[in-house]
């Protein structure tokens, strides 16, 4: 299996301990010195590979049973070719995991919402660091080395992944872990998909 834009030592060191053969895939060198951290720990074995989840030519077609995507697409600012890269390494038969988070989340101010839990609109949609936040105001939100973050249209979520090729079989929403939001409107979604055989 592939845990896409996953590192960080959690779910591929947790995937493999069930006996999966992972690869874990990340453009942070960080990120992926945490899972080989975990994995060394206890005992496990994984792989894993730097680069950008835009561009999976580090691997062939039809590598992969599984693809786990979590909630790390708002790092790139578009998604269409994730999809395509991801049915590409799929093979057929093979299920693409993602979560994702609401994009909706992004219309509220950020101070607002971490600092007194006010849900303060502010932003329009689709949402982006770069365009949104002056780089001052980023810096001190999030530090000067904290990743950008964009939102995405559930057309380019959901409609993005059906016009890549795969079939989408399930649907879930939860409220945010840890924000205002949470008691107003979902703050994830995650997509089970298919790639037909």
């Amino acid at each position: 299996m592939l845990c896409l834009a996953s590192g960080g030592g959690q779910q591929g060191p947790t995937l493999a301990a069930t006996g999966a053969r992972v690869t874990v895939f990340d453009n942070s060198p960080r990120q992926l010195e945490q899972d080989e951290l975990v994995a060394r720990r206890n005992g496990l074995e994984l792989r894993t590979v730097l680069g950008d989840m835009r561009d999976l030519s580090a691997f062939a077609d039809a590598s992969f049973d599984l693809v786990f995507n979590p909630v790390s697409n708002l790092f790139v600012p578009e998604l269409a070719p994730v999809w395509r890269e991801c049915h590409r390494v799929l093979r057929p038969g093979g299920t693409l995991l993602c979560g994702f988070l609401n994009p909706d989340v992004y219309l509220f101010d950020h101070e607002a919402l971490d600092k007194r839990g006010e849900l303060v609109v502010r932003h329009r949609l689709p949402y982006s660091d770069l365009t949104h936040v002056p780089a001052e105001e980023r810096a001190r939100l999030w530090g000067t080395n904290a990743p950008l973050e964009y939102s995405h249209t559930l057309a380019e979520q959901i409609g993005g992944q059906l016009a890549a090729g795969v079939v989408i079989t399930g649907f879930e929403e939860v409220p945010h872990h840890a924000d205002a939001t949470a008691g107003w409107l979902p703050g994830y979604f995650a997509t089970r998909a298919i790639k037909p055989r």
